[in-house]
């Protein structure tokens, strides 16, 4: 199965909290052309994309939505920047069991994404990603390691 987990596009640095931080227009051209590589890749459809709660990852997925077919969208709140790595990684494996999931997206933040990233790949330190950077791992559920497929940046 595929995992694929996208930071955010480059946001505005001040609004009244960080959660309401909204893209910036490079941030959604460069999102654009990240999920145009994805599609180029040979990925245009996910069974399920998640997407953080914050402004800035909820447009990022607008901005990227029309470049994909995506069975299912949830915003999931466990998702934001200081997330926990491991109990999001044990969540998707819960979810790919009981849904029979072969690809999802997660739409994220730093740090998070790093970590997450390294939770579905073995001995791998966490990877920094670029505001609108997308990984690909291919996960094996069944023995919990996964392979860094390709790392896209804007």
């Amino acid at each position: 199965m595929k995992i694929f987990i996208m930071r955010h596009g480059e946001a505005e640095h001040f609004a009244d909290s960080d959660a309401q931080r909204e893209l910036t227009a490079n941030g959604r051209q460069a999102s654009l052309a990240v999920a145009k590589a994805c599609v180029e890749q040979g990925y245009r459809s996910f069974d399920k994309v998640l997407v953080s709660p914050y402004i800035r990852a909820q447009q990022t997925w607008q901005e990227i939505a029309h470049c994909f077919d995506a069975d299912k969208v949830e915003t999931l709140d466990d998702i934001t920047p200081y997330g926990d790595s491991e109990q999001v990684a044990q969540y998707l494996d819960a979810l790919i069991d009981v849904e029979q999931l072969e690809s999802v997206l997660l739409v994220s933040h730093l740090p998070l994404v790093g970590y997450l990233t390294a939770e579905f790949v073995v001995d791998m330190a966490p990877p920094l990603f670029p505001t609108s950077g997308l990984a690909c791992v291919d996960y094996q559920p069944q023995t919990k390691q996964g392979e860094l497929l390709f790392n896209l940046k804007p």
